[in-house]
């Protein structure tokens, strides 16, 4: 940069108007490691949009989904993981690459095993007062859908009221 001279630094950039509503969706490798980009992004994610007494309980939810849906995926295939914030809850999607069994017996055994992985994460959602469910992803590809709904205002209540204080910061406590 011969001969440029800079004489002020840049304004910082000014958005206009509300922040706009969340909605962020990760496409992922299916590997362990995912867990902890999907905590990271939606830390970020929910404090850059003003819901950071959430920032705790949806990284938990997000960093489970995440782990599961890698457990159950082919290491070669991808994870999808979307945020959303609407109706005032918040709305986390996961999608797999493991196909719904079409024999009953297969399909509920592999059911139960998807459900004893996500024992923190349906805790999780009963003490925020929220829903949670799996079933097939209605996508082209197949596989697997697990979502959690998580009330705003229940979810916040359960954050900030623990029994030993406020939750421990999940989004550092488990980087690697």
């Amino acid at each position: 940069m011969h001969g440029a001279t800079i004489t002020q630094c840049p304004e910082p950039l000014q958005v206009p108007g509300p922040i706009p509503a969340l909605a962020y969706s990760l496409t992922l490798p299916a590997a362990p490691r995912s867990a902890a980009v999907a905590r990271i992004a939606t830390a970020s994610a929910l404090r850059a949009h003003g819901l950071g007494p959430l920032t705790d309980p949806a990284v938990l939810a997000a960093s489970e989904l995440a782990a599961c849906a890698a457990k159950f995926s082919p290491s070669e295939a991808e994870i999808y993981l979307s945020l959303r914030h609407r109706d005032d809850a918040l709305h986390l999607v996961a999608y797999d690459a493991h196909p719904r069994h079409t024999h009953p017996r297969l399909a509920a055994a592999c059911d139960a095993r998807r459900r004893a992985s996500l024992r923190v994460l349906v805790c999780l959602v009963k003490a925020c007062g929220g829903t949670w469910g799996l079933g097939p992803a209605h996508e082209p590809t197949g596989g697997t859908r697990t979502w959690v709904v998580l009330p705003t205002q229940e979810t916040t209540a359960f954050a900030t009221v623990c029994v030993d204080g406020p939750l421990p910061r999940l989004d550092t406590a488990f980087r690697e």
